[in-house]
């Protein structure tokens, strides 16, 4: 097992006319009829512009931007380190190059060119559709399933239900199951649905996770050992001041029907936390792409934009494609609330 400084941790976690018509043709017109009126029936999504004065800033790899709050930052590092880096590195995760001249993704640390995987998540099987999670960001136990998804390398979407209990989320969540506990996992693919943090994680491991003779189960003790998970990741909350624990005053009270947004990012970067936090706050779904070291993830992201950087948010509402955490934050705050 290869042994990292912290402060390497640390760098690495900083771091979208008339005919007879024949019965072919007669089954696509019903289609098109039946698609016409489902349309018809189909509440419409939520009209949002982007803001007259917003202008898509330059990215900056690793680099602290103007105007980012040191103390969140820092408090954000805080929390990285009492939860000791868990979902910083994919299941697996090893070092393939330290002088990759390839063309895909690798990480530039002076004289080196790091190239990392995983060596037992490219056999592990993946979904056809994202899982759906119901959560909210300050709650320990939501915070160890998202964590897993990571590890995993697994694209979910997040329904945030501030504080478990507001929202349109969290009523959608009542209407369905009866209850407003989080975390609730659905798995379109497998109709399987879940509460229970536990009961989740041994879900996603054994479903989506590497053969067991593969890996040592011990290495998910950072997660699976319940007193310490839950534990680290209440301090981890209180260090990041309970994100999500409120729906923001001035949300759009729309913002629950727009389009998930789709945003790359991993759990425990000082980077990506506050976009998520800014996600859940104003109660917007978003979609994460996992993106954490070792993440295939990393491969797309850098085909997709010829770089990569995280966070990266997609905006299918009004078009916009953008980096830099502080930027992103700033956006979302000026195009969903009123």
């Amino acid at each position: 097992m290869v042994r990292l400084s912290f402060a390497f941790l640390l760098l690495s976690a900083i771091q979208a006319g008339a005919f007879v018509p024949s019965q072919s043709s007669t089954k696509s017109a019903t289609t098109l009829q039946a698609n016409f009126f489902e349309q018809l029936t189909k509440p419409s999504t939520p009209k949002v512009a982007v803001p007259e004065d917003f202008v898509i800033p330059e990215p900056r790899p690793l680099a602290i931007a103007e105007g980012t709050d040191i103390g969140k930052f820092l408090s954000a590092a805080a929390a990285l380190a009492a939860r000791l880096g868990t979902g910083a590195f994919v299941l697996g995760w090893q070092i393939d190059d330290l002088n990759y001249q390839g063309e895909g993704y690798s990480l530039k640390l002076g004289p080196l060119s790091l190239r990392d995987s995983s060596s037992i998540l490219t056999e592990a099987p993946r979904p056809d559709k994202p899982l759906i999670l119901y959560a909210y960001d300050a709650s320990p136990y939501c915070k160890i399933v998202r964590e897993t998804l990571n590890l995993l390398d697994l694209t979910f979407e997040y329904r945030p239900c501030p504080g478990a209990r507001q929202g349109k989320f969290s009523q959608e969540m009542l209407q369905k199951t009866g209850r407003q506990t989080v975390p609730f996992l659905v798995d379109p693919n497998t109709n399987v649905e879940l509460f229970e943090s536990a009961d989740i994680i041994n879900y996603l491991v054994e479903t989506y996770g590497p053969s067991p003779d593969s890996f040592d189960r011990k290495a998910l003790w950072p997660i699976t050992t319940q007193g310490f998970a839950v534990g680290t990741a209440t301090t981890a909350a209180i260090l990041l001041d309970m994100p999500g624990a409120r729906r923001q005053a001035n949300a759009r009270p729309d913002n629950e029907d727009m389009q998930s947004l789709e945003v790359w990012a991993y759990e425990c970067s000082p980077f990506c936390r506050p976009v998520f936090d800014k996600l859940c706050s104003l109660s917007l779904p978003h979609r994460v792409v996992s993106c954490s070291r070792g993440s295939a993830n990393r491969d797309k992201l850098f085909q997709k934009t010829g770089r990569f950087q995280v966070p990266y948010l997609v905006d299918p509402n009004t078009g916009v494609e953008m980096y830099e955490s502080n930027a992103i934050v700033d956006y979302l705050e000026k195009t969903y609330t009123v």
